[in-house]
């Protein structure tokens, strides 16, 4: 598929990969873990128009509703019901020409490629009262097992203000301390690695006006095979892992799981899961 990327990209991103070369060390030393956000990274007038189609989450047919103690937000993934401006930006999202400029910016070795399932990314919404609590991400593809290796998220919010909340925050390893709270800002791209350390949220309710909501759009990437270190236990359940902030006890729900655990180690186990996953989920 092509792109018209004078279209797409603003004047400063033109030139994507001579971007990523001058951006890769600033990526990679960031505290607290690596990532970056670059503002106006995509034409304004291209991403009104995504804006401008994007729907009411809780109104969109697949929409899926978080209510619980952990996250209050919409999401929709259903590429095939967007309107045809997201598409074409999903479409350009996962591109190998936008999947060479996280190559080169991130560092990783192995060869990233996008999600078209979208799983977990798509389309995101919150309004008034909604959260997503401080966590770390699920570590591989449900369906395909490639390992989960980098984030974007693109914010798509004018006027926003800090009295409502919503900063993007990232957290050091421990959970001790908040060392970045990124505005959600229209034309705001972070991208961040995605390990177990990668500890991200929005934790305290959203208070805008009831007319408005924090929009977003997300992107998974992903590589087969994966540097160890950048995961802690390989036998826990592959899914959102979230985590009390440090002087909050009893903020989030975690689900015990220690039979699960035990069985996770097997590699038969595993089988029956991605079986499950292929073929029976869809049926439902």
């Amino acid at each position: 598929m092509s792109f018209k990327y004078s279209e797409i990209l603003s004047q400063k991103s033109q030139k994507l990969n001579d971007l990523a070369t001058s951006l890769k060390q600033q990526y990679s030393t960031a505290d607290p873990f690596p990532h970056i956000q670059i503002d106006n990274f995509f034409s304004d007038e291209y991403l009104s128009k995504v804006l401008n189609e994007f729907p009411d989450l809780s109104n969109l047919k697949n929409s899926q509703n978080y209510k619980n103690q952990n996250e209050i937000k919409f999401a929709n993934n259903n590429y095939k019901n967007f309107p045809d401006q997201i598409k074409n930006f999903f479409d350009f999202l996962n591109s190998e020409t936008f999947c060479n400029f996280l190559q080169i910016i991130t560092s990783i070795n192995e060869k990233l490629v996008g999600d078209k399932e979208l799983s977990g990314g798509g389309l995101h919404e919150i309004k008034s009262g909604g959260l997503l609590k401080v966590h770390t991400d699920f570590n591989k593809h449900p369906t395909n097992n490639l390992d989960r290796r980098v984030n974007v998220l693109i914010y798509l919010n004018k006027n926003w203000k800090k009295e409502y909340n919503g900063c993007l925050e990232l957290w050091d390893k421990k959970m001790r301390e908040c060392k970045q709270k990124i505005l959600p800002n229209f034309n705001k791209m972070v991208i961040f690695s995605t390990t177990d350390f990668s500890n991200h949220g929005h934790p305290d309710p959203i208070d805008c006006p009831n007319e408005i909501s924090r929009k977003s759009i997300a992107l998974y990437y992903f590589s087969s095979g994966r540097p160890d270190y950048e995961i802690t236990n390989t036998i826990k359940k592959n899914r959102t892992h979230f985590k009390n902030r440090f002087g909050f006890s009893n903020e989030i729900k975690e689900k015990k799981e220690y039979i699960k655990n035990f069985l996770r180690q097997f590699p038969l186990y595993a089988k029956i899961k991605n079986f499950e996953k292929k073929y029976l989920r869809k049926k439902k």
